[in-house]
């Protein structure tokens, strides 16, 4: 597994990683010899991080040789005398964003005798949301009455600084009862540090003094993504689009955990049946639990990129194992897995096919597909309406359910009737695989029945799109009069919608909802203030996905448009390299200092460049059988090439177009079949196969081959390598 071990992330990472799927090789070669794509990756080369700068225009007060705890020239010190002195601080900055532990080699001086001089440690992962208190911290989001997990009343970890050279360690919990507290590790790019004693810590510590301080560090935490730890890679022409695929794992990264009671989200979510296994939390600073949702993207970010998929696997099994008896399942431990959402028992079955897809982890789905029965056949119906056919929430008593973003929805909302017919047919792939044929046909004839109500219902003729769904007395028809990112883009993708519907939709989507940031998650602020200038990266994946899918150039082109729109402006932002939670008005994190700057589920531009500009798919088990399609419209990318990992070996891929000419090497697994679509123009084109010609101007030359009217011709291959080179006329 790489690196990957124990030491790495803490106990029980080996142990938990119980799959039936082979061990991934690592691939710290890349094919054809190329190292190029190393320059990109983000991880620090060891767990002991040190910062870049001490920020010139945040010292404050009586403090010397500022840089000298960065560069270890000689100490800073901080001191102050009496109250007319201003208070002495300062500001260091990680040069990028991190998740872990804040250590500080430092000793104090006083003339007390029983006051120790105090420091104040404030967190945040930008300078903006960065005060005298953190952009946030863990005892911010526990319950008033929690005393054990609210242990922070004004948003710093304190310090009471010994007369002893020393290194101060943050750790979660008090020094002396309930005095003198921290909250241990936190995801953080800047760290505010200044001498200031808290009234609640008295008589221990005082705001005079002197404090030496000679070093400071973190220890990271997350999973320690060095290039040697890479088991798939991209690299293409565009180096812009190449670092936000590193960046994209990066942020995942960060994510990656082990699951310790210390600093799991604190309200009730903390659960034995994960201790100790590494897991993939939704961020980095916030919400340290793992929501099965993110896992439709963050897990594809970790099966592209590192061997961890006991990450998302114990995940999956965790929740699957505190199924209700209805069928519903929860979509985390937080609350004692009792927190009611609507649409995530969708996205667990979701995930769970993604998962033996690309894991071909057959012991999990043959464990679990009762679950996945029971949630598509007993949860599901009970919140159908008979009548129309349609999921609708307020039915069996979900009116008070959320989502994802916890949005006031009711009713046969386009959104989670889209994500049932998506499962639905996800479902049925994996019933098929376990021979159960009965379940597939009618999961299958159900996302049928539920598209053609869903059409009919909540289709908007005058624009070309999906309704919300939901009811409400401002629309003519009784429905809000409002079109989703969510809904429509995802019915593309579960294949509601035929291939003049979807271009209808995708072209009303970028008329109506395109902002300098991203696409906005609504086209109008009907249902909520504030939604039609909100971009959640998360749903952007679904809907840049359903562009990559069209056969359209135009379409795709507008896919790009918007992921480099999205991806480009989260990266030219504080705090730089990792993916946010959600953006809002302005390009602002859309909700202040609460946003996670560093969120696993705004990692899409990892699985759409890999699946779509490399264009490397699995389309069996495990990857037992493949696809290779690169976008036939690249807006400018001239060549790609990479590594998808699979349970068989790498799947390797190395395309380039130069003077009307495409050449693409494809060298998969022995023992696996793939099928491989080579982009061509039209009349007058050839294609050799391994240097035999195997097409020329439509007419096809062997039983494999086939041109597709969208314009790639299309061969069937064995495992091994082969060499594609189209020609136009």
């Amino acid at each position: 597994m790489g690196e990957y071990d124990a030491g790495d992330l803490g106990k029980g990472a080996i142990q938990s990683s119980r799959l039936s799927s082979r061990v991934f090789s690592s691939t710290q070669d890349a094919s054809n010899g190329s190292n190029s794509w190393h320059k990109y990756v983000r991880a620090p080369s060891s767990r002991t991080v040190t910062p870049k700068r001490v920020v010139s225009t945040s010292v404050k007060g009586n403090v010397s040789h500022p840089e000298g705890c960065v560069d270890g020239d000689r100490p800073t010190v901080l001191s102050r005398r009496n109250s007319h002195d201003e208070i002495p601080g300062f500001i260091v900055d990680f040069g990028q964003n991190y998740a872990g532990y804040l250590n500080i080699k430092l000793e104090g001086r006083t003339n007390s005798s029983t006051q120790r001089p105090a420091l104040r440690l404030a967190f945040s992962e930008t300078l903006e949301f960065l005060t005298n208190r953190s952009d946030f911290t863990r005892s911010d989001n526990a319950d008033s009455d929690d005393k054990l997990n609210k242990i922070v009343y004004h948003g710093t970890d304190q310090v009471a600084v010994k007369s002893e050279l020393y290194t101060w360690k943050d750790t979660f919990g008090c020094e002396l009862g309930d005095k003198i507290c921290s909250d241990g590790l936190h995801g953080f790019r800047y760290v505010k540090i200044w001498l200031e004693a808290l009234p609640e810590d008295q008589p221990h510590t005082t705001s005079f003094g002197q404090v030496d301080i000679h070093s400071v560090t973190l220890t990271y935490s997350g999973f320690l993504g060095t290039s040697a730890t890479f088991t798939g890679w991209f690299e293409c022409s565009d180096e812009t689009l190449t670092q936000y695929w590193y960046d994209g794992v990066y942020t995942n990264d960060l994510c990656t955990d082990i699951f310790r009671e210390s600093d799991v989200e604190p309200r009730q979510g903390f659960t034995p049946t994960l201790d100790g296994k590494v897991v993939l939390h939704d961020g980095a600073k916030r919400d340290r639990d793992p929501y099965v949702g993110d896992l439709a993207v963050s897990a594809l970010t970790a099966y592209l990129s590192h061997n961890i998929p006991a990450a998302a696997r114990n995940v999956l099994a965790d929740l699957a194992d505190h199924q209700r008896e209805d069928g519903w399942i929860p979509p985390a431990s937080i609350r004692g897995y009792s927190l009611p959402l609507f649409d995530y028992p969708l996205w667990w079955v979701i995930c769970s096919y993604n998962h033996v897809l690309h894991i071909g982890d057959t012991g999990y789905l043959e464990t679990y597909y009762p679950h996945i029965m029971k949630t598509l056949d007993v949860f599901y119906p009970s919140v159908t309406d008979k009548t129309t056919g349609l999921v609708t929430k307020g039915l069996s008593n979900t009116g008070g359910y959320g989502d994802y973003a916890f949005l006031p929805r009711s009713g046969a909302v386009t959104y989670y009737n889209a994500l049932y017919v998506l499962a639905l047919n996800h479902a049925a792939e994996l019933a098929r695989h376990l021979k159960d044929n009965n379940s597939a046909d009618r999961w299958h004839e159900r996302a049928r029945a539920v598209s053609r109500s869903l059409l009919e219902r909540n289709w908007d003729q005058e624009t070309g799109a999906f309704l919300d769904g939901t009811s409400c007395t401002a629309g003519a028809s009784g429905l809000c009069p409002t079109h989703p990112q969510d809904g429509n883009s995802i019915s593309i993708l579960a294949g509601v919608t035929d291939k003049e519907q979807s271009e209808s939709i995708l072209k009303y989507l970028n008329t109506s909802s395109a902002r300098p940031y991203g696409n906005a998650f609504f086209d109008n602020d009907a249902l909520s203030p504030g939604f039609s200038s909100r971009v959640y990266p998360f749903i952007s994946y679904f809907d840049i996905s359903a562009r990559f899918d069209s056969p359209v150039s135009s379409t795709i082109a507008t896919g790009f448009d918007q992921l480099r729109r999205l991806y480009g402006h989260m990266a030219n932002s504080d705090p730089g390299v990792t993916f946010w939670e959600g953006i809002g008005e302005g390009g602002e994190p859309y909700e202040g200092p609460f946003t996670s700057m560093a969120h696993g589920w705004s990692t899409g531009v990892v699985p759409l460049l890999t699946q779509y500009v490399l264009g490397v798919k699995p389309t069996g088990i495990g990857h037992g059988t493949w696809r290779v399609k690169p976008l036939k419209e690249t807006t400018g990318v001239t060549w790609a090439r990479g590594v998808v990992p699979t349970p068989q070996g790498e799947i390797k891929v190395d395309w380039k177009v130069k003077d009307g000419r495409f050449e693409m090497s494809v060298d998969g697994p022995e023992g696996t079949e793939g099928e491989v679509w080579v982009p061509v123009n039209g009349e007058g084109d050839r294609v050799t196969v391994d240097g035999i010609a195997e097409y020329d101007s439509g007419r096809e030359m062997s039983s494999e081959t086939r041109y597709d009217e969208d314009g790639y011709v299309t061969f069937e291959v064995k495992g091994g390598r082969h060499d594609f080179v189209a020609i136009g006329a």
